[in-house]
This record gives structure tokens, C-alpha cells and sequence, in this order.
């Protein structure tokens, strides 16, 4: 069979090169080993799909190169996809901080975009694992389910590591790698934290109280929620810093993010001095953070009898609190992976390899990641808009 253009990868990212590339006039096929389209897309969101944000920019994102998404994402904008949204009449919201989310399901994106793609005369082939690929002069011939295919262009558009039940695999790695490209170490971005030092108890005791936070790590701060979880620690703040976190990196934790700690207690102290400290606690935590907290770090006793620098101990402690984390809970449960091919290897205008002419690299497979909040979607759109301008 020839096409073309072959993608590799029926998910946010191969979707929208296709549909990019079909409408250029390209002949179009997408390959995908799994028995549906865009699985990922369907389980995001709580299955109503984190789409896109408001807010997308370049800050956003994690990469070697901080600069290297600058350009698709210039090129195609959060409005751009936004636009297409609006078109397919598909009803949505925002929810918190910049973030789009379907109003129904997330089935409504991914059928937009396969609509899209019929429209356009792709060809989505589901249940086609790729078995070898080689380059023969101008073309690349692939063995799929026995069959051979060839192209003249090849988009790489499998994704990361990250949950693996939904069919994630390092096909894409392995492909980079055979044709010479530099893959950058992996690992999981996004994802909860696991305790196992003394805290667990609290994350046995607490499981599935949220607590407003600003939490930093490695000179970043993000200001979420987070959750304890009988495993340890997730909700937004905690997935947002663990892109940042290394394995051994202490994570600190501002319980009290709109407040100064310290003024509160003396303000407290000087309006209510009879008042306990486990009272005073619980009027900003529930009742069991409050009893755990005077448990294991302070001695509840009337505000009166707490002098300055014991009421600046207990700030701190507030303000600072200090976790090691044990680890993550790793791919099973990321959001994205970490590292990927190295985006030296790529140009920034096409996502064509330098080093091999007609192979393309697009979306998580590459060495770019975003924040929570329907930035990685974004970069999907981006990555994958541009590219099939470009084939």
C-alpha cells in the first residue's frame, strides 16, 4: 500500500496532522495498534476533556530547549483550535485558571476530529502495529501486520510512556533511535506523589481531603489544590510540582497561601487568647488535619500562653512545611512523560528531522511537556497543525 504521508499514532497529535496534511492535498494514512482512535483523549478530564487553556504560552512548557515551542505555538493558538470547537458546535466551559472543558463528554472532541478527517479523506487504519521500518532512497517502507507500506512522508506521532493500559508504548524512541536521533532520558510527568515515611500515616488517616496549598520544588511554585490519597499525595499542585521533582528532592508546602500564618495567630492571640491552638486550627483545616497537627507538631494549649518566637515556630511550620516523597507512582498513572527526542534533533518550523529527510516528530514523543490544564493538548494541536502544513 502507499501513501503519501503515513502517521504513526491515531491520538490527539497524528489526528490533527492528518486532518492539517489532508487539507494541504495530501494523500493521508494514520496507523494505529489500538482497536479505537484517540483513547487518551477519551479518558482526559475526567472524561470531559481538558482541551485546550486560555493561558497557553511558552512558560508553560518543560523542555532542553525552552524555546523550541515557541514558533507552532505562535502558529497555531489555543483561538485557532478554539475556532474549530465553535464550528462543530460542540458547547463547553471554563473551569478553573484558563481551563476549556466539554460541557458533555470528551467523545465530542474526538469526534470533531475524526468528522475532520473523513471530510478531509484520511485513511485511519486501527489494529495495524508497525513491525519494521526502513528507508529505501526517497521512501520508507514499513511492515505492518505482514503487509508492506510505503510513503514518501512519515509523522511520528505515538506519544509517551504514560499509561500503559491505554497502549502506550516507546515505539517512538525506538524509531528515533534507529535512525540516529538522540532521545533524552525519560520519565513520569504529572503524577502523584507515594509516601512511605512517617507521613503515611496521615495519608492513611486524611485520604481524600484537599487541602488550597502553594507548593514549590527546584525554584517552582504552583498554587492548587492538593489531596492526600492512602498512597501518598496527588490533587493539581502535587501533579503540577512533580514534573519538577527529582527523586530525593524535599518538596515544601505553604498551608495557608492567601494568609500570613504569623499574623493570623497573634491576631488571634490578641482577639481570643482563651482560644486552643487546635481550635484556632480547625477554623482553617477540618478537624482531623487540625487533631493531626497537634499530634505530631505542636502542643495545643490556649493562644495566651504561646510567647513570639513559639508562635513563629508554629508560622513556619505552616508556611514550610518540608516532604521528601518516597517517589511516584510512576508511567501507570502519569499524565505525560518527561524527556523524549531531543528536540535539537527536529526543526521548530516543520518537526522534519535534521539528520534524515521526510521523518517527523510530533506532540509528547518529543522532548516537550506542559502544565496540568490542557497545555499538553495544546501542544498536540500545535505540533501536529504545523507539521501537516509542512508535508
Amino acid at each position: 500500500m502507499h501513501s503519501q504521508v503515513i502517521i504513526i499514532g491515531a491520538g490527539a497529535a497524528g489526528l490533527m496532522c492528518a486532518i492539517s496534511a489532508a487539507q494541504n492535498g495530501k494523500q493521508v494514512t494514520v496507523l494505529d495498534h489500538a482497536n479505537k482512535a484517540g483513547k487518551k483523549i477519551l479518558m482526559s478530564g475526567g472524561g470531559r476533556c481538558n482541551f485546550t487553556n486560555i493561558f497557553t504560552e511558552p512558560d508553560n512548557y518543560l523542555s532542553q530547549n525552552e524555546h523550541f515551542c515557541k514558533s507552532a505555538l505562535s502558529r497555531y493558538t489555543q483561538w485557532d483550535f478554539m475556532a474549530m470547537v465553535d464550528k462543530h458546535g460542540i458547547p463547553y466551559h471554563e473551569k478553573t485558571l484558563g481551563q476549556l472543558f466539554c460541557d458533555n463528554k470528551s467523545s465530542d472532541i474526538l469526534g470533531m476530529l475524526l468528522t475532520e478527517c473523513e471530510q478531509a479523506g484520511v485513511n485511519i487504519l486501527l489494529n495495524h502495529s508497525v513491525e519494521a521500518i526502513e528507508k529505501v532512497e526517497d521512501q520508507f517502507e514499513l511492515i505492518v501486520n505482514g503487509l508492506t507500506f510505503q510513503c514518501e512522508s512519515l509523522v511520528i506521532a505515538t506519544g509517551g510512556l504514560s499509561i500503559p493500559t491505554l497502549g502506550a508504548t516507546g515505539l517512538g524512541y525506538d524509531i528515533a533511535r534507529q535512525f540516529g536521533l538522540k532521545v533524552l532520558d525519560t520519565s513520569a510527568g504529572l503524577v502523584p506523589f507515594t509516601i512511605t515515611d512517617q507521613l503515611k500515616n496521615w495519608c492513611t488517616e486524611l485520604s481524600g481531603t484537599a487541602i488550597d496549598c502553594v507548593v514549590s520544588c527546584n525554584g517552582q511554585s504552583f498554587k492548587e489544590a492538593f489531596l492526600f490519597t492512602h498512597r501518598g499525595l496527588s490533587g493539581p499542585a502535587m501533579l503540577q510540582i512533580s514534573s519538577y521533582w527529582k527523586p530525593g528532592d524535599r518538596i515544601t508546602i505553604n498551608l495557608l497561601p492567601n494568609d500570613s500564618a504569623l499574623d493570623w495567630l497573634q491576631e488571634a492571640k490578641t482577639e481570643r487568647p482563651n482560644t486552643e491552638l487546635k481550635t484556632l486550627l480547625a477554623e482553617k483545616f477540618t478537624k482531623k488535619v487540625a487533631a493531626l497537627m497537634c499530634q505530631d507538631w505542636f502542643e495545643s494549649r490556649a493562644l495566651k500562653t504561646y510567647n513570639e518566637p513559639q508562635l513563629a515556630e508554629i508560622a513556619k511550620q505552616l508556611e514550610s512545611w518540608e516532604v521528601t516523597p518516597s517517589g511516584t507512582e510512576g508511567y501507570r498513572t502519569a499524565e505525560v512523560t518527561l524527556g523524549g527526542v531531543d528536540t535539537d534533533e527536529v526543526s521548530s518550523k516543520t518537526f522534519e528531522a535534521k539528520k534524515v529527510k521526510g521523518l517527523y516528530f510530533i506532540g509528547e514523543v518529543l522532548d516537550v511537556t506542559g502544565h496540568l490544564g490542557g497545555f499538553n493538548f495544546q501542544w498536540a494541536w500545535a505540533s501536529g497543525y504545523c507539521c501537516g502544513q509542512s508535508l
